[in-house]
This record gives structure tokens, C-alpha cells and sequence, in this order.
């Protein structure tokens, strides 16, 4: 008996990387799983079935149940046909796990528009577009112990700021917000949602150099997209319902809960502020709590 017996998952960008893993042990731990993947290369351009199809092939072969869609998340009318092919193959959905993305890497002042349209398209709009279809599907099951999960993917490099991806640290801050304004709209309907902060060697991160890729991973063991699964499973399973609107941390064997945003630092005033009585209390509280000097 697998934790995941009798469910049924979407996994958007499952034909490699961090995607297939999760699918993989998705279909390990019982779920049927529809393997969506456009097969396009890092930078989206391109299509190619065969990725979804191999990781169909491999779960089939040990046993498992899955299909290949290869649906453009990005695209509204494909995202909607997507979920409806979940429910139409295997009778029902209970899990989106939205990882699909693409990179389009520069910095802020060689960026082009269309640069920053495509990455924005495919990683926020793409969530947007599943969770929407997701979320329209369970509302109308009008099934508020059902046990529906929804698991977005955000990164490191939107949550601490990558210099040189702000196409792709705007997007998955979009999906942290994403997350959580979900998270806070469905729980009713009994939906949860929360949101992986993934650290992994896969074919994204080989624009990386190698010297940072390995820094804190001292094996091949350790860098495998196959740890991220793990976490993506249990958020998957009917016994995380305790958890929502929460970022987790999975890289390596390390598994961390994020804080959501608060008020680290408050000064109240007693009327309106003026300029000077402002600025010396930011400069002090702030300040201070920042580490500013003098």
C-alpha cells in the first residue's frame, strides 16, 4: 500500500529534472500520474514528445499508472484541457504539482521585453492558468474535506534575489503570492496549497558554473533531483492537510520550513510624521535592526 493509493496527479514540466522525480515517486507511492511536458529546451523554444513519454514508460514498466500530455501550460485553452484530460483518463484529480519553467537569464539592463514576457508566461501565468482550471474543478466537487492539493515551485533565486534572473526571481516571487492568496481562497473548498523551494543539479541550473553548482552538495547523491520528491509526496498525501500557504526549503537531505513575511520593525507615532522626526527613527530602529553603522 503506497501513501498515495487511489489519487491522481497532474505534474506540469515532468520530463525531467525535478518533474520526473516527482512523478516517478508519485506513481511509487500509488498515484496515477499525467505527465505533462511541452519538451522544449531550457530556453522554451522547441517541442518534443519523447521526455513525457519516457517517464510514462519508466512508471508503466515498474508497475505504476500514468499518461503523457504534452499541454502548454502557458497557453489558457491548453491549461483547461489539461485538467479535463486528468479527470477524463483517470476519474478524478487530486494533486497539481505545477513545476514547469524555462530561463531566459540577464541582467536587468540587458533584458529584452520579450525575455522577460516568456519567463513571467510560462512560470506565473502557467500557474495561474492550472490552478485556475484546479481550483474551478474542486469547487464544483463541493467537497470541502477532499483533500486536494495544489504544490507550486518557487526558487532561491526569487526568494534571496538573483542578480543576474530577474525575469525568473519576479515569476517565482509571483508564485509565492500566488501560493498563498490560493491557499487563503480555496481551504474552504478543501484545497491546500503551498509552494517548493527546490535546490538541485538538473539541466536548468548548467548555466551555473560548476564550482557553485557542487557548493554544498559533496556528492552526486546529494545533488539528485530525486530528493526533492520526498517533500513534493507528503505535501501530495492526504495527511498534510495540517500545512497550507507555507514555502518549504527541500536541497540535498535537508528539508526547511521558510517564514512567511511579518513586521520585523515597527515605530508608531502619535499624529502625522514630519520628515526629520521620520528619518531619524527609520535611521535608528531600522537601522539597527539592519546592522547600519553610526
Amino acid at each position: 500500500m503506497g501513501s498515495l493509493d487511489g489519487r491522481v496527479a497532474i505534474v506540469t514540466g515532468a520530463g525531467r529534472g525535478i518533474g520526473r522525480s516527482v512523478s516517478r515517486l508519485l506513481a511509487a507511492e500509488g498515484a496515477a500520474v499525467l505527465v505533462n511536458d511541452l519538451g522544449s529546451a531550457v530556453d522554451g523554444s522547441g517541442c518534443d514528445a519523447g521526455p513525457a513519454a519516457e517517464v510514462v514508460a519508466e512508471i508503466t514498466s515498474a508497475g505504476g499508472k500514468a499518461a503523457a500530455n504534452g499541454a502548454d501550460v502557458s497557453d489558457h485553452a491548453a491549461a483547461q484541457a489539461l485538467i479535463e484530460s486528468a479527470v477524463e483518463q483517470f476519474g478524478r484529480l487530486d494533486v497539481l504539482v505545477n513545476v514547469a519553467g524555462i530561463l531566459r537569464d540577464r541582467m536587468i539592463f540587458n533584458m529584452s521585453e520579450q525575455e522577460w514576457d516568456d519567463v513571467i508566461r510560462v512560470h506565473l501565468k502557467g500557474s495561474f492558468n492550472t490552478s485556475k482550471f484546479a481550483a474551478i474543478h474542486w469547487r464544483g466537487l463541493a467537497d470541502p474535506s477532499g483533500a486536494y492539493r495544489i504544490i507550486n515551485f518557487t526558487s532561491v533565486s526569487g526568494l534571496h534575489g538573483s542578480p543576474g534572473q530577474p525575469n525568473y526571481a519576479a515569476a517565482k516571487m509571483g508564485i509565492v503570492g500566488l501560493t498563498y492568496s490560493c491557499a487563503n481562497a480555496l481551504s474552504k473548498y478543501g484545497v491546500t496549497v503551498n509552494a517548493i523551494s527546490p535546490g538541485a543539479v538538473t539541466r536548468m541550473t548548467d548555466t551555473v558554473p560548476a564550482e557553485r553548482r557542487r557548493a554544498g552538495f559533496p556528492d552526486d547523491d546529494e545533488r539528485s533531483p530525486d530528493n526533492i520528491a520526498p517533500i513534493v509526496a507528503y505535501l501530495a498525501s492526504d495527511r498534510s492537510g495540517w500545512i497550507n500557504g507555507r514555502i518549504v526549503h527541500a536541497a540535498g537531505y535537508e528539508v526547511s520550513l521558510y517564514s512567511n513575511p511579518e513586521a520585523v520593525v515597527r515605530i508608531v507615532g502619535t499624529g502625522p510624521w514630519q520628515f526629520d522626526d521620520l528619518a531619524a527613527e527609520v535611521e535608528r530602529s531600522f537601522g539597527a535592526m539592519l546592522g547600519r553603522a553610526g
